[in-house]
């Protein structure tokens, strides 16, 4: 069985995957190019975007914008494909990177950490961005829809739930975490059923998709066959040829062990996730001193409290350099073990999704994903046979 399409208005996008944005540089005109020239949707993330400008310290906006429209203008000249953006609602300078990704005529804006309740009246006449919340709730999913709506005469074009086993900033406390009420094989659910109200009422297909802990091809049949239509990927991207981060930061992702990935107290005053190094225990002990901030990137950091700068930690890990920083990662980051392109992870994916819907499904998603053109030839690598 074949992947289905993904819709999302009048986008369609031949494989149901968008790739997580990632930000601090992670995820830039590279990976969300090399994904969207495979059929799936490359993302850019917006999240100071700009550290490496050498104005940044001294002129955040302007720095954050020039390298978000480098970055989109780029992608543009490598792919004719799907690109959208991530944006934080929690950014400081949020509202003037939604103008911007609108001007630069950006297929989908897909906006998290915190409830984007004003993105439609950024829209100008003509538009055609398509504007996606993401959420960890089906009461988010209603209260979004019922305000746009209401003000703007809008409803999302999709829904991106995202779950408690993502990388990054997580939308739940630290005790929703494990709850397994807050597992996202339920809160799709809930997200699915919500919505169908008001697209049946308002006649607009509004599709849902699964993030947070998506790994294998079988996990993308399982979410399509709950109801989703696509998921999001970030993890699985990260390991890639075509990450835009130091090979040394994709490497953590290769070396982690399970018991390396551990939900941290964020500056920014929200749980995440990470991969946990010397610099996190130095952090966890009180090691580390608080200190003026340099960018004021996000409205909810507390800097005053902080023990450290979370745009120079995790600038510093995109780089490769772990002593003063360190990387987000999901749950399932652990289970990757070698470096692949964006092709053959794809490829990879492809071949686990069709095989998870035979009649004695074989797991693919630990087999060695050598290079091949064909799907065929990682079955045969893992000794089973079969066709496409």
């Amino acid at each position: 069985m074949e992947f289905p399409s993904l819709k999302i208005g009048d986008l369609i996008s031949r494989i149901p995957i968008i790739q997580g944005g990632m930000g601090v540089g992670i995820s830039l005109a590279g990976l969300a190019s090399a994904v969207a020239n495979e059929g799936g949707v490359g993302v850019i993330a917006a999240a100071m975007i700009g550290i490496g400008e050498k104005d940044v310290a001294s002129n955040a906006l302007e720095a954050n914008l020039r390298a978000f429209k480098r970055e989109i203008r780029k992608a543009r000249s490598y792919t004719d494909g799907i690109i959208g953006v991530n944006i934080m609602v929690a950014l400081t300078h949020y509202a003037d990177l939604v103008k911007t990704a609108i001007k630069e005529k950006i297929d989908i804006i897909f906006a998290g950490a915190g409830l984007p309740m004003d993105l439609p009246g950024y829209l100008t006449a003509g538009a055609k961005t398509k504007l996606v919340p993401i959420v960890s709730s089906a009461r988010a999913a209603q209260l979004i829809c019922k305000k746009w709506y209401h003000k703007y005469n809008y409803l999302p074009d999709a829904f991106v739930v995202e779950g408690p086993k993502a990388g990054g900033h997580l939308g739940f406390t630290e005790e929703q975490i494990d709850d397994p009420e807050f597992a996202i094989e339920k809160l799709v659910k809930k997200v699915i059923e919500a919505v169908k109200a008001f697209a049946q009422t308002y006649g607009k297909a509004i599709p849902v998709i699964a993030a947070g802990g998506i790994y294998s091809g079988a996990d993308i049949r399982k979410f399509l066959e709950m109801g989703a239509a696509g998921v999001q990927m970030g993890t699985r991207f990260v390991a890639t040829h075509e990450c835009d981060a130091d090979p040394g930061f994709k490497q953590a992702f290769i070396d982690a062990r399970q018991e390396d990935l551990v939900v941290i107290k964020s500056p920014v005053g929200m749980p995440g996730r990470a991969v946990r190094n010397q610099f996190l225990k130095d952090v966890a002990d009180g090691l580390k001193k608080p200190f003026s901030c340099p960018y004021k990137c996000i409205k909810t950091c507390s800097q005053a409290k902080s023990p450290y700068c979370i745009a120079l930690a995790l600038a510093g890990a995109r780089r490769g350099k772990f002593k003063n920083g360190f990387a987000f990662a999901g749950a399932n980051a652990f289970r990757v073990k070698e470096l692949v392109s964006v092709k053959n992870l794809i490829a990879s994916l492809k071949q686990e999704f069709s095989m998870s819907g035979a009649a004695n499904p074989v797991d693919l998603s630990g087999a060695k994903q050598i290079p091949c053109e064909n799907c065929a030839d990682l079955a045969a690598a893992v000794g089973i046979s079969g066709r496409r």
